[in-house]
């Protein structure tokens, strides 16, 4: 079994979290069950791109169990939980290629490595994956049956690729089942993301004004959740309907040159690239803090901002970069009509490092886990009970891909009614929640057009 991972010696560990998280997820657990019984996976071989985390580990676990050859990689260079990977490979018998913090060389060559397995099937996490497949090896696309896409921006580019005419074989959207947007984006995201934030830098943030760049259902969650912690919600946004929505929910909506000059925090959440930029960076205040909650590294333009600080650049934290850049090139600085209020001792635990207090005319731009996905690069992401459904729908919709592959178009799909109602009954039932049932004669009146008042 090929594999390569970071340090095997951290086995124990990895099935001890593991387990833990095993035991929060009912509903993926049960699939496994009975997976292990029927085989529905048998003689399947599945790459599989997600972030190497104990949830993904029995999601892994579970499609192995169905009968399926597993081999994984990550789908993020900082969210691979190295423990994790060392566990499933040893433990487990998965072939894992990951290691945190890999660059981007290694990054690719592990997912190469994955399609060097010649993968019937495809579990993307971004569409890293498949993108590569189809533009490095189009002619093997050709066998792979069928595939699934974990996430918004996954299906954004598949989506385009469809479009496009490029798509090669079908792929089930599991981003868009109501049981993972609705909870694994709003739940999980939400307080992930705090997560990731308040771990990084043991900011305070009730009181502090957090900019929400991004109002779909991951926006939703950090904003709810940030109101939630104390803190004064601004959410920026391009969609009308989303920000009424916005408006509507009770949030301040603002764009993001008006915000820019207000916010403690900011976190994007848009799934595009270039949200917070260089003439948001000049209008930031010192002590401005900048986290990223979309899938790639490229909402917040690191390129301006390293330009812009011309090599004043340094870790402060584990995890949390200072980005220094002169006054003279903010808007909001003296002058120009807004005064900039130095706030780094006011609360700021990152800024009173060097002492609290502005040098040199420079104002301080933190930015955490070098603008990837927050709650992976400075947390553990989504908490596993929320997970278990997402991973559920994920395990049905292969089970479902491998009997149905043959009759789908080369096109994205949706998740199959049944399968969502199917995940949403098996979770109530591990809660332990009862709901109704219409009555025969209720059935026969939403059936019926002749009924009336």
């Amino acid at each position: 079994m090929e594999y390569d991972i970071k340090d095997p010696g951290l086995v124990e560990l990895g099935k001890q979290r593991i387990e833990w998280a095993d035991a929060n997820m009912p509903v993926l657990a049960s699939i496994r069950e009975r997976f292990v019984e029927q085989h529905p996976l048998d003689g399947m071989v599945i790459a599989a791109c997600l972030h190497i985390t104990t949830e993904t580990a029995n999601l892994l676990r579970t499609l192995s169990a169905g009968g399926a050859r597993v081999v994984a990689c990550a789908s993020n260079p900082l969210s691979t939980q190295d423990d994790v990977a060392a566990s499933l490979v040893h433990d487990y018998g998965i072939e894992v290629f990951a290691v945190r913090g890999e660059g981007e060389e290694k990054y690719y060559a592990h997912i190469d490595a994955c399609l060097d397995a010649h993968p019937t099937m495809t579990m993307d996490d971004g569409c890293d994956l498949v993108t590569r497949l189809h533009r490095e090896r189009p002619d093997q696309a050709e066998n792979v049956i069928a595939g699934t896409e974990e996430t918004t921006t996954g299906v954004i580019r598949l989506r385009a690729m469809e479009a496009a005419g490029a798509l090669r074989y079908p792929i089930i959207a599991v981003n868009d089942a109501y049981t993972k947007h609705l909870f694994d984006n709003r739940y999980g995201t939400g307080q992930s993301t705090l997560d990731g934030i308040i771990r990084a830098t043991n900011v305070l943030l009730a009181g502090k004004k957090i900019v929400v760049a991004g109002y779909g259902n991951c926006g939703r969650g950090v904003a709810s959740r940030s109101r939630g912690m104390g803190a004064q919600v601004i959410v920026c946004e391009v969609d009308p309907l989303r920000s009424l929505e916005a408006v509507m929910d009770g949030f301040r909506v603002e764009p993001m040159e008006v915000a820019a000059r207000e916010g403690d925090i900011f976190i994007t959440v848009t799934g595009d690239r270039d949200v917070l930029r260089s003439e948001h960076f000049a209008l930031m205040q010192d002590g401005a803090i900048l986290a990223n909650s979309g899938h790639f590294d490229i909402e917040i333009d690191l390129k301006a901002l390293t330009k812009m600080a011309d090599g004043n650049k340094r870790q402060v934290r584990p995890g949390v970069d200072e980005f220094q850049i002169d006054d003279s090139q903010s808007s909001g600085s003296v002058g120009s009509g807004v005064v900039t209020v130095d706030r780094s001792t006011q609360g700021g635990n990152i800024a009173m490092e060097d002492g609290g207090a502005r040098k040199g005319g420079k104002k301080r731009i933190y930015v955490i886990a070098e603008g990837r996905l927050v709650n992976l690069g400075a947390a553990e992401g989504h908490p596993a009970a929320v997970m278990d459904m997402s991973f559920a729908n994920q395990a049905l919709c292969s089970e479902w891909a491998v009997q149905s592959a043959s009759g789908l178009a080369r096109s994205v799909h949706r998740v199959p009614e049944h399968i969502d109602e199917q995940v949403a009954k098996l979770k109530l039932e591990s809660l332990g929640v009862q709901i109704d049932t219409l009555t025969d004669e209720q059935i026969e009146y939403l059936r019926s057009w002749e009924i009336g008042t």
